[in-house]
């Protein structure tokens, strides 16, 4: 793969207002993607892995989930948001990064730009 790729939930209005500051404010290489429109078997992902997380498949072939993907999103960037990114993988900031994401992630329809579409079924709620 000659590029990495940040994979987002596109039916989701919280996380596209996300991937659109991604794209606007945080300089990368990477593709930043729905996964609605990702070729994920050429990626290595299936839908129930995008549906529960944002993805990183990185162009050496690295995957990463939920914090850890917005870490390497954030390392392939900026010398300001690599800090931020290298920040995110000191483990007693990654410990607390996973709680954190999960409570969004299960609560995303109520954050600033989502809608009703973005909730998580009541079935894959941890």
């Amino acid at each position: 793969m000659e590029r990495s790729t940040f994979v987002y939930d596109g039916d989701c209005a919280f996380c596209t207002r996300c991937a659109e500051f991604i794209e606007r404010h945080i300089p990368n290489s990477a593709r930043v993607m729905p996964w609605q429109f990702a070729d994920l078997t050429a990626l290595g992902l299936t839908e129930a892995e995008c549906d529960q997380a944002v993805q990183w498949v990185g162009a050496d072939g690295v995957r990463a989930a939920g914090p850890d993907a917005i870490a390497r999103l954030l390392g392939d960037s900026s010398l300001l948001w690599r800090v931020a990114g290298a920040a995110l993988r000191f483990p007693p900031v990654r410990a607390a990064a996973w709680p954190a994401y999960r409570w969004v992630a299960r609560n995303r329809d109520r954050m600033p730009g989502g809608t009703a579409a973005c909730a998580v079924p009541a079935a894959q709620r941890d």
